[in-house]
């Protein structure tokens, strides 16, 4: 999907943050996500990555400036180690029926059109055919898949994954991304995914942005490829 950057979708203006005190985690942050954009967040450890997406997702609320939203519905993939406890005897298709659950509340029942969705969503991550295996007994790769899956569910329009690879083996990474790739083009969904891998995701993604503490610079990859090169 061509990226609409008549359209933005997330627009983040001066945004400050800081947990205690002046002590701040995020200083003048501005930053458009538009539609179709798959947007990788490159920056170090402790340089506001993830608390910068818990503000888009409106779990953290900025002292200063502001966080406006163009979408009903973001879907968020967080770090493997807070999904949750993986030996808890859950089944794939259970894990992905709570997005519905998500989405509709907890003491609605779900119907045949739920039905169809959590079997579109385990489906668009080729997923299926495991619905019936415990969660635990997957591969890393296999379980980040069906965590994208529960996103799915909930019908997002922006899709936000937090170190999705992190204890991932490399080939279940390639699979990974392209699967991230094919969401992104086939099927029109805005993808926001923060890593600490440049290397890797400047091949996979439109844009990026790297952030430490405030927002270093914002460039498409092919120039990022040439910026590092220079450096060298």
């Amino acid at each position: 999907m061509p990226v609409d950057h008549t359209k933005n979708i997330i627009e983040i203006k001066n945004v400050c943050f800081a947990y205690s005190g002046d002590q701040w985690v995020l200083r003048n942050i501005n930053l458009d996500v538009h539609q179709g954009d798959y947007l990788g967040i490159i920056g170090p450890n402790g340089g506001g990555k993830t608390t910068l997406l818990k503000i888009m997702l409106g779990l953290l609320k900025p002292q200063e400036g502001t966080v406006k939203l163009f979408v009903n519905k973001i879907g968020y993939v967080p770090q493997k180690a807070v999904n949750f406890d993986v030996n808890f005897p859950l089944t794939v298709k259970e894990v992905v029926t709570m997005g519905r659950y998500g989405e509709k509340g907890l003491l609605k029942s779900l119907d045949k059109n739920d039905e169809v969705i959590i079997k579109k969503s385990l489906d668009q991550v080729e997923m299926w055919g495991y619905r019936d295996k415990i969660i635990g007994d997957l591969s890393g790769g296999q379980e980040q898949r069906v965590f994208i899956a529960r996103a799915l569910a909930t019908r997002p329009e922006v899709v936000i994954l937090d170190e999705p690879t992190t204890g991932v083996d490399e080939q279940s990474q390639k699979k990974f991304y392209a699967l991230l790739k094919k969401l992104n083009e086939e099927l029109n969904l805005t993808l926001i995914l923060v890593s600490h891998d440049s290397n890797v995701i400047v091949h996979e993604v439109t844009e990026i942005a790297c952030i430490n503490k405030t927002i270093v610079y914002t460039i498409d990859p092919k120039n990022f490829l040439k910026m590092k090169y220079h450096k060298h």
